[in-house]
């Protein structure tokens, strides 16, 4: 199993995280996990707290002389702007009478803020918005990165690019480029289409001025994926609800849709379904399908067709023209609480989701290929495409696989 778990907070001195089920021999550095570091912090529309901030990973265990031991993976970013926030992040405890600077007593719809002071019995929504925030993704994408250098091992790519931004749509090809994030990222708002670009870079000027904050959609992709991973027998082996747990887990996403998506309950299954033909590359059982409505997931299972996924995030929560609200002190009627914010995230938001999908698809290898190292694992791999390959020779000589 490949499982992480991450702490720390917005302005906390660090966020850290710790990474297991990684197979020894991965060659890994600390350069690897910067790059996509680098890549959530990019996109227009982000706020102050991005030219702050320069994320750098520092590798703490796990890995040794470029190479990963099979051991847990511990990783350290630091929060440069610690210095400015350490009388009121601090864990030691106030003096008697004095109070912490940068109180949140004005919960903000749509945030974590007030059903936090409710459930956890707090007195400053800081308590909750800290770790809430989106902040702590930095060490989803971190892990995320590791994840995906195990996938190119065995030629699994993972991109993203935004369909949507602002309520403006993109026009998307049927063939998109590869590798995908050499295109997208190309696009300050990660978009492949130049019309939209412009148009999505007017509608995030227009909200920044208004005082107000815009949501979108990305596509996410897999390509290379074997067939198989997942499994139909039980519904948390469901790859499909994995990868909708972890995409709905990002801060503000609101739904997550597998291909056709939402659009597949419109059409009748005549024009829903993928036809199956003969064909497909290495790995897919010699089975191809003429279409790939189903986004590379059928019964919980890769089909070897591309993975899809359309991730949609709201509008983020902290308006620089904020939302009625009311003050947790007094009772009364005041206005939301403003924090240093984005006016979008969604360019950002696909980076993120393209870490969590390969969380998901890396322990689904792990699940399916095991082995404690790099070069048993892909043993595992060779030998299970080598089983699917003799299922379909032997498919013209009657043997039906068996």
């Amino acid at each position: 199993m490949i499982r992480f778990t991450t702490a720390g907070e917005s302005h906390g001195q660090a966020l850290v995280a710790i990474l297991e089920g990684i197979p020894a021999g991965l060659r890994l550095t600390a350069e690897d996990i910067n790059r996509d570091l680098a890549r959530r912090m990019g996109g227009y529309g982000r706020g102050a707290r991005m030219k702050i901030e320069a994320d750098q990973v520092r590798i703490l265990s796990g890995v040794r002389a470029g190479e990963t031991l099979g051991s847990p993976i511990a990783l350290e970013i630091v929060n440069r702007d610690w210095e400015n926030w350490v009388d009121v992040m601090a864990p030691e405890p106030d003096p008697p009478g004095v109070a912490r600077r940068r109180q949140v007593q004005r919960p903000r719809p749509g945030h974590a803020d007030l059903v936090g002071v409710l459930k956890y019995d707090r007195g400053d929504a800081r308590d909750i918005l800290e770790r809430a925030s989106a902040r702590e993704t930095t060490a989803r994408v971190a892990c995320g990165a590791v994840c995906r250098k195990l996938l190119l091992e065995f030629g699994v790519e993972i991109g993203s690019h935004v369909v949507e931004l602002g309520g403006i749509n993109a026009a998307v090809s049927r063939k998109l480029p590869t590798p995908l994030n050499a295109s997208s990222d190309e696009s300050p708002v990660r978009c492949l289409d130049a019309d939209a670009t412009s148009k999505m870079i007017l509608a995030i000027d227009a909200a920044k001025a208004a005082g107000d904050t815009l949501g979108g959609v990305v596509e996410v992709v897999a390509r290379g994926l074997v067939v198989g991973l997942g499994s139909h027998v039980s519904w948390d082996r469901k790859l499909d609800g994995q990868l909708a747990q972890a995409a709905l887990s990002i801060p503000a996403v609101k739904a997550m849709g597998i291909g056709a998506g939402f659009e597949a309950a419109r059409l009748p299954g005549s024009k829903v379904h993928d036809e199956i033909v003969k064909g497909g590359r290495s790995g897919t059982g010699g089975f191809a399908r003429r279409t790939n409505r189903a986004g590379g997931l059928e019964g919980g299972m890769t089909t070897g067709e591309p993975l899809v996924l359309h991730v949609a995030m709201k509008p983020i929560s902290t308006l620089m023209k904020p939302l009625g609200t009311v003050d947790l002190r007094t009772g009364g009627e005041a206005r939301a609480q403003s924090e240093r914010s984005d006016v979008t995230a969604v360019p950002a938001m696909g980076v993120i989701a393209e870490a969590m999908t390969g969380l998901v698809l890396a322990d689904a290898m792990a699940e399916k290929f095991g082995g404690d190292s790099l070069g048993e694992m892909r043993t595992n791999y060779d030998q299970y495409v080598q089983q699917l390959n003799r299922r379909w020779d032997s498919l013209g000589e009657g043997g039906g696989g068996k």
